[in-house]
């Protein structure tokens, strides 16, 4: 197959943006590398529209916003595989999540495909094309790019709208669009990309059992990690790693020789942001009263795991029905908050509590 050409200015990009073409769903996929960064670094941006593909250098452009011509609303509806990751990567160039998006990865779960089926095994299945393998864990910040790497690249879109094609039409066929819809709308939530570093906290493990104090001190010291790592835009583990946050909210040090006894955090950080993690234990105090210890969840009583099992059973009966994996209407963290007292209307939303409200409810 030939290969599409490497658009690296943006003349090139505007040209082929402004060319005639039949109007299409614009197909996307990007490559981008975020091992070093707290930030994705992108890499390559491959688009197909139509039968028309690009392959757009996106480290040739010294400003993100040289690519928008490519990535206005206009061109959407935008078909990407598994999206979520794809559209962090261009929200440096887009501010807010592309949209309306059809995403291939949602729409086929929606018509019975495990829930994280991958792009090249919906090839496989609805085109009988098998797509060659290779570079999924390349370097894709490294220059030059080779044939080989830019032909994989490509292949990520060439199918795309084929494969978008079947699925909308399975799914139109089945009634499912709305489903549809209503997943990848949520997908396009830019609430869902919005980064708060005051609640960065909330991300660690069993936080919510600690006693107040520390649970103050692990939200100081998240909330500094948090807006380090965005400055210098470097992994959250880099400049501080969970061990330590947990044991200096532990052991709560109060001078730089305390600091250096904390067995987990590197000397580096104590040479050059000790008195900064001093300030977040001492400020620590103040804060504490205004948190809770939540008591620990029991475990569930013989009733209420009964109750769950019927719950679980109703579930899978009704996803055997509808032809869905039953972890795509409710996981057991879902049924397990219906147990403690949570209704079908609070837990679900959309088009899963209009499907689970009956059932779910017939064996409350």
């Amino acid at each position: 197959m030939t290969l599409p050409p490497l658009i690296d200015d943006p003349d090139r990009l505007r040209a082929a943006v402004e060319a005639p073409g039949s109007p299409s769903r614009w197909g996307i996929d990007t490559e981008f590398v975020r091992e070093r960064t707290f930030f994705p670094r992108l890499c390559l941006i491959q688009v197909a529209r139509g039968d028309t593909l690009w392959l757009v250098d996106a480290l040739a452009f010294d400003e993100p916003s040289a690519l928008t011509d490519l990535l206005q609303p206009e061109h959407g509806p935008w078909v990407i595989h598994a999206a979520r990751q794809d559209l962090e990567a261009l929200l440096p160039i887009t501010g807010t999540p592309l949209a309306p998006l059809f995403d291939t990865q949602v729409g086929a779960a929606l018509l019975g495909f495990p829930a994280q089926v991958g792009y090249g095994e919906l090839v496989r299945q609805l085109l009988e094309v098998e797509l060659p393998k290779g570079h999924a864990r390349t370097d894709w910040s490294a220059r030059p790019l080779s044939q080989d790497q830019l032909r994989y690249a490509a292949d990520d879109v060439r199918y795309l709208g084929a494969v978008a094609e079947q699925i909308g039409e399975r799914l139109e066929r089945a009634g499912r669009m709305a489903w549809m819809d209503e997943d990848c709308a949520r997908l396009t939530d830019p609430a869902l990309y919005r980064n708060e570093p005051g609640e960065a906290w909330r991300r660690l493990k069993g936080i919510e059992q600690l006693p107040p104090l520390e649970q103050s001190v692990l939200r100081n010291l998240a909330t500094w990690r948090e807006n380090t790592a965005i400055a210098r835009n470097r992994p959250r583990g880099w400049i501080l790693p969970d061990e330590a946050l947990r044991e200096l909210a532990q052991r709560r040090p109060g001078s730089l020789e305390g600091l250096q006894r904390v067995t987990a955090v590197p000397a580096a950080v104590i040479r050059n942001a000790g008195r900064a993690l001093l300030e977040c234990i001492n400020e620590a105090g103040a804060d504490a009263a205004g948190l809770e210890q939540r008591p620990q969840l029991e475990r569930l009583t013989p009733e209420q795991q009964a109750r769950l099992s019927r719950l679980q059973s109703a579930c899978r009966q009704l996803a055997g029905e509808l032809g869905l994996a039953p972890e795509l209407l409710a996981t057991r963290r879902d049924l397990t908050a219906v147990v403690r007292g949570a209704t079908v209307p609070d837990t679900f939303e959309g088009w899963r509590r209009d499907l689970l409200q009956g059932p779910l409810g017939a064996v409350a």
